[in-house]
């Protein structure tokens, strides 16, 4: 009797994906789970950081199958650019423009002397570019957030990310524990310590962490003085990205001219950051729903860490981490000092 060969039915476009990424994804998901279970006995260190370290762990004790390794790089870039977006929920308008146009301008300024300084001073120091970007970014914006965002922009790598996330959880843990120590001896109101912390400390949770001693109203000055700073990530990443093009124009106009595309100046997740900044400023979204929303961010930005942590050699980051530390302290006492110097000229 003949043998019956039936016809192979070629595999969907989106199961090929699947099959693909589905092992990284899976991976991603089970280590932002586990970064959240170790923020809940370790609270002084945020999920996210937690995330980006047990990545590292992951890979550099051998734990991440091969097939998870590829998955990771495919899934990293979605939950990034997902989490990114989210984050603009996060943020509204209304109470930014409640701080009246003295406070933003001590928040633009803080922001944009502590950029500043920061990525030159990573230049002296010999960090390079690409670091010495994150770093300042964490400092001066928001944290981990503002490094994942601006890695493409600024060219980083994951070990780049790696360090300038290390950094920021030294030094804003540091800036925790020692600003509530200096309200008294400087004379600082409450308004005034909030108005403090929020301009100064990196993480959102570090700022909640450093203005509570001094009351449930610094810690609500505190937030939004974070936020504004969170608002600032768009124009930052877009500035970049538009330095970024005028140095490789060369480059980029013979790679327009063979027909290759050219990068976005503003990648289309900050545009759907700020969309999602606009949404939650019209007051629409139930509150339920910006508690979901948040947890979904700190789920999608948290694995997207834990993917970049699997890229990182954790002996080449011991060994290049000196530098690094000296730079963020240089930092942190920066935005500490600009923004402690615009309280007590304007609160």
């Amino acid at each position: 009797m003949p043998t019956l060969i039936l016809p192979s039915i070629p595999e969907r476009p989106a199961a090929q994906a699947l099959r693909r990424t589905g092992p990284g994804l899976a991976t991603a998901v089970m280590g932002v789970l586990l970064a959240l279970v170790a923020h809940r006995f370790v609270p002084a260190v945020g999920p996210l950081t937690w995330a980006v370290l047990l990545g590292a762990l992951a890979a550099n004790l051998g734990l991440l199958p091969e097939s998870a390794q590829r998955g990771l790089r495919i899934a990293t870039r979605k939950f990034l650019r997902v989490g990114v977006v989210l984050l603009g929920f996060s943020l509204s308008l209304v109470s930014i423009v409640k701080l009246g146009p003295s406070m933003v301008a001590l928040v633009v300024v803080t922001l944009f002397l502590t950029l500043g300084i920061t990525t030159w001073l990573g230049l002296r120091l010999g960090l390079g570019r690409p670091r010495s970007l994150l770093i300042a970014a964490g400092i001066a914006i928001c944290g981990a957030s503002a490094i994942a965002a601006m890695e493409e922009n600024a060219e980083g790598d994951d070990e780049d990310v790696a360090v300038a996330i290390a950094m920021i959880t030294i030094c804003g843990t540091l800036a925790m524990i020692v600003l509530p120590l200096l309200q008294g001896p400087l004379g600082l109101s409450d308004a005034q310590f909030g108005s403090w912390a929020g301009a100064s400390v990196h993480e959102v949770g570090q700022v909640v962490a450093a203005a509570s001693p001094a009351g449930a109203a610094a810690v609500s000055v505190a937030v939004v003085f974070k936020l504004t700073r969170v608002l600032l990530l768009a124009p930052v990443v877009a500035g970049v990205g538009y330095a970024r093009r005028l140095r490789l124009r060369p480059e980029w106009a013979a790679a327009r001219q063979s027909g290759q595309p050219l990068p976005a100046l503003v990648p289309l997740f900050v545009v759907g950051f700020l969309g999602c900044v606009a949404v939650r400023s019209t007051g629409v979204v139930p509150g339920p729903v910006l508690t979901l929303i948040g947890t979904a961010q700190t789920l999608t930005l948290g694995a997207a860490l834990f993917g970049m942590g699997s890229g990182v050699h954790l002996a080449s980051l011991a060994k290049s981490s000196g530098r690094a530390f000296v730079l963020a302290t240089v930092s942190t006492l920066v935005v500490a000092g600009v923004s402690l110097f615009g309280v007590f000229l304007l609160v």
